[in-house]
């Protein structure tokens, strides 16, 4: 019976969970209708290796209104600042010391908002570079159908061995947590964004009383996505124009990454964290002790099982251009990603918390 409960999961993801596996929709290049003007702002803390091809592609925007790039640099200790260049649209700002309330990110978001004026605001992270079509695509996306946040996927970095391992599964599972569809449609509660692009109005941002609303929050863009839906629609999809340059060369990079907010995105619940790895146990690994140990109709659902699984993975593989075969290591992949989740709560038990950029959060 278990092997069947862990086949009918896999009917209903694959059929009824807003068809997240399709790996869409695709942001593409458009012009606007209207083209006001918008802030754009980048909080940056030690980010002097890739800080200047970002500001570089953001200031190169062909963009037909005006727009401003306000960098935040958040108490940096490489010469972040020094290493973004210049240009006559650049304002470059000395972070406030960060108070005890706030995380980094959303304190430098906060001084770079104020900084400006625009009634269009772009959130975008210090490793992301952008095609100069971008603002004017992310822009159309905004106006028409008319919605109040567009967010992306960015593309990822997927050149080490580790990162074509695990990030397009990173990719994956996010889209299994947040059905871009379900996103995208009024109707329905489910709200996320991907803060490595947020373009917003501004007047929505005030209308949830800005970001003191969420500044305590370590997973911002869907905290963000989540004050902004009940007061209108939002839009979550993948970028063909924006790629991260951020890198992660080994596997242990990875288990940081993941670690860092797996446990924050439970609400560091330990009933949650146990309810969380049986229901994972229940899908990745039952099916695969199921076609090995199992015998009779207990094998065939568990063939069934993985055989779903595997091709609802296909569609993100073929993004990230990795071979099919891939879709075969998704249930161990899988279990690294269900470590890395037990990991983040050991931590915070431990008082170790969630570390970015030489600052510790959320320690337990």
């Amino acid at each position: 019976m278990i092997a069947v409960l862990a086949l009918c999961i896999w009917l209903y993801l694959c059929l009824a969970h807003g068809r997240f596996w399709r790996s869409e929709p695709q942001l593409v290049p458009a012009l606007p209708a209207q083209c006001p003007d918008v802030d754009i702002v980048v909080p940056a803390r030690d980010e002097a290796c890739s800080i200047a091809p970002v500001i570089a592609s953001l200031l190169a925007q062909d963009y037909r209104g005006k727009f401003s790039v306000i960098l935040v640099d958040d108490n940096s200790t490489d010469g972040t600042a020094q290493c973004a260049g210049s240009g006559p649209n650049l304002q470059v700002l000395r972070g406030q010391p960060k108070p005890a309330a706030w995380s980094g990110k959303l304190w430098a978001l906060r001084q770079g908002v104020a900084a400006g004026h625009a009634p269009v605001l772009l959130f975008t992270d210090a490793d992301i570079v952008h095609d100069p079509r971008h603002l004017s695509a992310l822009m159309a996306r905004l106006q028409e159908p008319r919605v109040e946040l567009v967010s992306e996927m960015v593309r990822l970095n997927c050149v080490s061995p580790a990162e074509r391992a695990l990030v397009p599964a990173f990719v994956y599972f996010f889209q299994m947590l947040y059905p871009f569809a379900k996103v995208n449609d009024p109707r329905s509660r489910v709200a996320a964004a991907a803060g490595g692009t947020i373009l917003m109005r501004r007047e929505a941002l005030e209308r949830i009383g800005g970001l003191d609303a969420i500044r305590g929050a370590l997973i911002d863009d869907v905290a963000l996505a989540k004050a902004v839906k009940p007061n209108g629609a939002i839009y979550l999809g993948h970028s063909g124009l924006a790629v991260s340059i951020r890198s992660y060369p080994g596997f242990v990079d990875l288990w940081r990454m993941i670690s860092r907010t797996a446990f924050t995105q439970l609400r560091h619940s330990a009933a949650l964290l146990a309810l969380t790895s049986v229901g994972l146990a229940l899908v990745w690994l039952v099916p695969v002790w199921a076609a090995a140990f199992g015998h009779g109709s207990q094998r065939a659902c568990g063939f069934a099982a993985l055989a779903l699984a595997a091709g609802s993975y296909l569609p993100t593989l073929k993004r990230y251009a990795r071979s099919r075969l891939w879709a075969l290591a998704l249930p161990l992949i899988a279990l690294f990603y269900m470590a890395a989740t037990v990991g983040s709560a050991l931590d915070y038990w431990r008082g170790v918390g969630a570390r970015w950029k030489n600052r510790a959060y959320g320690a337990g």
